[in-house]
């Protein structure tokens, strides 16, 4: 399936804007955007995904699979957000087993979302 990744551009974490420097959520988008992605994986940078309060915010959608929304994230986690996202990919409904999803995913799942109906 191709799967999108929703990086939140504009997530502070909480942390005050200094002029001149991009905020957390551009600086996790960067970190993503930098790393080789896989054939079924696409990245994409949003303005909001209003979930302000939970640090910076990423989401995994695809045509008629299950949505996730993960929080709490950071630059620093690049790596692992790409292993678990690379494992939604290759889900045919977008649910991965427990025991093969990504710790980060599994620890800081804000929201799941059902496929919609058409």
């Amino acid at each position: 399936m191709n799967a999108t990744l929703l990086v939140c551009t504009t997530c502070r974490a909480g942390q005050p804007t200094v002029k001149g420097q991009p905020v957390a959520g551009a600086r996790l988008y960067s970190a993503l955007a930098s790393k080789p992605m896989p054939e079924n994986l696409t990245i994409a940078p949003v303005e909001c995904l209003s979930a302000c309060g939970n640090g910076c915010a990423i989401a995994l959608t695809a045509p008629g699979c299950w949505s996730y929304v993960y929080g709490r994230l950071s630059e620093n986690d690049a790596a692992e957000i790409l292993t678990g996202a690379t494992a939604y990919a290759a889900t045919p409904d977008g649910l991965v087993p427990w025991r093969q999803c990504s710790q980060i995913f599994r620890k800081q799942s804000l929201a799941r979302l059902p496929p919609q109906e058409r």
